[in-house]
């Protein structure tokens, strides 16, 4: 059992070293040291709760500091948007985008999609000017997290700590192969650590908000 154990390991560690892809395109005539707060209004599409969508948003937090912007974190923004009871999907209007750029002080959101969200991570992300409604920036990127080899690797070292019960005991090891699946579903910071390989590919040729900060010969 031992030797399944650290054999469904050595697979994990070979496989979630997996291709991450990411790229984006921006707006050749806009001229972005005109931006510096900008909002992250929601995280929309394939990932449960609040807790996992700040999560990914800091990530593209992260990215726009790089960058020279000032984000304003989802959580802040939510916070905001609800007790002016706007609703998130009213940015996609003409008029819900003028709205909210009043109540965020705000000329530019960002606005991230995951359309799917589990061992494999799509995500989109977009840079919408309020004012005309017009995409800036635009971003995608996918890769593969490799949880299920975790969640695998759980189990497996589950039924052998349920195994050592007793010698002969079916019942540890199937008790100990559930709790360990339990474990290792909880490994999600594999999907997050991938989350962020992705967000960093995405936003690598985002334009920097200040062209003097951005690394020598490089001017986007």
């Amino acid at each position: 059992m031992k030797t399944t154990y650290f054999f469904v390991l050595f697979t994990i560690s070979l496989l979630l070293s997996g291709c991450t892809t990411g790229t984006s395109t921006a707006r050749t005539d806009y001229d972005f040291s005109t931006i510096h707060r900008i909002a992250i209004v929601d995280v929309e599409g394939d990932v449960a709760g609040e807790v996992a969508k700040n999560q990914l948003a800091g990530f593209f937090v992260m990215e726009l500091l790089r960058k020279g912007y000032a984000p304003i974190e989802r959580a802040k923004v939510q916070a905001l948007l609800k007790e002016q009871e706007f609703q998130t999907s009213d940015v996609t209007t003409s008029d819900g985008m003028a709205r909210a750029g009043r109540i965020l002080n705000v000329k530019t959101v960002l606005l991230i999609n995951v359309p799917k969200f589990d061992d494999n991570i799509n995500m989109t992300a977009r840079m919408v000017d309020l004012e005309d409604g017009s995409i800036l920036w635009l971003g995608s990127g996918s890769g593969k997290s490799g949880e299920w080899l975790f969640t695998l690797g759980g189990a497996a070292a589950g039924a052998a700590a349920g195994s050592t019960v007793t010698e002969d005991s079916s019942t540890g090891a199937i008790a100990g192969g559930v709790l360990g699946g339990l474990a290792g579903q909880a490994l999600s910071p594999q999907n997050a650590a991938k989350a962020q390989e992705i967000v960093r590919q995405m936003c690598k040729d985002l334009p920097y908000q200040n062209p003097l900060i951005a690394p020598k010969g490089l001017f986007k």
